[in-house]
């Protein structure tokens, strides 16, 4: 290999880190737009210390785990070292003729933080800040790195007869946070008057702006998370990458707005906006196996699930703020089934092994995040104080205001929350009632 064209290639692989690295910032203004402003430093907050913490951990062991090489590897776990030694040849085609040692960690690293972000956003607005940062610190830690290397670190699900086929991380990224949610937040509760006397009653996020750059900077960032996995700057195959990955997020909103209309007879702005998202995780499990027909039904597809699945988790009230589990775990399991349904690998093999893939990293993702939400639950408590989640996380949390200007309270409180504010002081006599005062 020419040095010009490993230079070309590392290249890529770095740009691509920094569309992956910009992600980070979509799912924060997403997120933030998509709480009350009482609660903004607190997503911000979150999705400020998530990537420190997946870096850190990922250097310290993570990739290692994930990647133990094959000396190292077992079917179901593998180690190598602790920390990241420059192996004989790291810097140089040597080791890799698409990249060198240290952009192979920065970019598996990025993704590492991911899956922690993901559930960020579904126990929003309720969640205690401590118990959160130590389930992000054993969640990218520990269960991202043996999902991942179940596959891409070379084990069973890769050396099944029909290989698990998961291109960029429908299941090992986006359904393994998604998992990780839904233990959260069944053993979190909804939010104070979320579901009143049967009765779903909205709670709208602060800022609509906000969340809609949010989706097209993760929309931009999408185009390293795909491209980059292609792991080299290979013309043909990275542009075909971020063409399928362009239809399926345009088919995403164009589905979630026809089925908002169907189902709720309203042009939803959250819905084309978790449409795109949807597209976007439906077709990162095969983005490169794709053609254009089949990227257009899967983003398609993937927008009208979003829209049922909201739906449906509302009236078995699963409460997610931001539609998390909808997007990435209902449509990442989609994504990762479509492997088997459309493009180059499509067959009933290839759909068994992508449903063993699914079934085996869901489990294992389920259970380890449901034990440390519930040993977290037992010991220090996960879900802040009745008063703390209805005056704001931003003030009880961080001592402070996103917008101390504009809000003369620091805090919203709903018709619900007045109610259950009264009624706790009452019992406790030792404070009078709080004017509320609307934004």
């Amino acid at each position: 290999m020419s040095q010009e064209l490993f230079v070309t290639n590392n290249v890529w692989m770095m740009v691509s880190i920094f569309l992956v690295f910009v992600m980070h910032l979509g799912f924060a203004t997403l997120e933030s737009g998509l709480a009350r402003s009482k609660n903004t430093v607190n997503v911000l907050f979150k999705n400020s210390m998530i990537p420190a913490i997946g870096l850190i951990t990922y250097a310290l062991w993570g990739f290692s785990m994930m990647y133990p090489g094959e000396s190292f590897a077992g079917g179901f776990f593998g180690f190598s070292n602790f920390g990241i030694p420059l192996p004989e040849g790291g810097e140089t085609s040597a080791y890799n003729e698409g990249y060198t040692f240290w952009t192979d960690f920065l970019f598996q690293g990025m993704f590492a933080a991911t899956a922690a972000t993901i559930v960020s956003g579904a126990v929003a607005e309720r969640i205690k800040l401590s118990a959160f940062i130590i389930f992000s610190l054993l969640f990218v830690g520990l269960c991202y790195p043996i999902v991942g290397m179940w596959k891409w670190g070379g084990g069973f699900l890769n050396t099944l007869s029909i290989p698990f086929y998961d291109f960029a991380g429908s299941t090992i990224v986006h359904s393994v946070g998604g998992w990780g949610a839904l233990a959260g937040i069944m053993l979190l509760g909804s939010r104070i008057g979320k579901y009143v006397d049967g009765k779903i009653k909205p709670i709208p996020g602060h800022s609509i702006p906000l969340a809609t750059i949010g989706v097209f900077i993760l929309w931009l960032g999408w185009f390293g998370f795909n491209g980059g996995s292609v792991l080299s700057a290979d013309p043909g195959a990275v542009s075909r990458v971020l063409v399928m990955t362009s239809l399926a997020a345009a088919a995403g909103a164009i589905g979630g707005c026809l089925f908002s209309q169907i189902m709720f007879k309203a042009s939803d702005i959250t819905m084309v906006l978790n449409g795109i998202l949807a597209g976007l995780v439906g077709i990162t499990a095969g983005a490169d196996q794709m053609g254009v027909t089949d990227s257009i039904i899967i983003g398609f597809i993937a927008g009208a699930l979003v829209v049922s699945a909201v739906a449906f988790f509302d009236r078995i009230r699963i409460d997610d703020p931001v539609g998390a589990l909808s997007v990435h775990l209902v449509c990442g399991i989609w994504g990762t089934l479509a492997v088997g349904i459309f493009g180059a690998l499509a067959g009933i093999d290839q759909l068994i092994s992508q449903l063993i893939g699914i079934g085996a990293i869901g489990v294992f993702s389920f259970v380890f995040a449901f034990a440390v939400w519930y040993v977290l639950k037992l010991t220090m408590g996960i879900r802040v104080s009745a008063r703390e989640e209805i005056e704001g996380l931003d003030i009880h949390e961080h001592k402070m205001h996103a917008y101390p200007d504009f809000n003369g309270t620091g805090f919203e409180m709903s018709l619900d929350e007045k109610e259950m504010m009264i009624a706790s002081n009452s019992r406790n006599h030792k404070e009078k009632e709080k004017p509320v005062v609307a934004e």
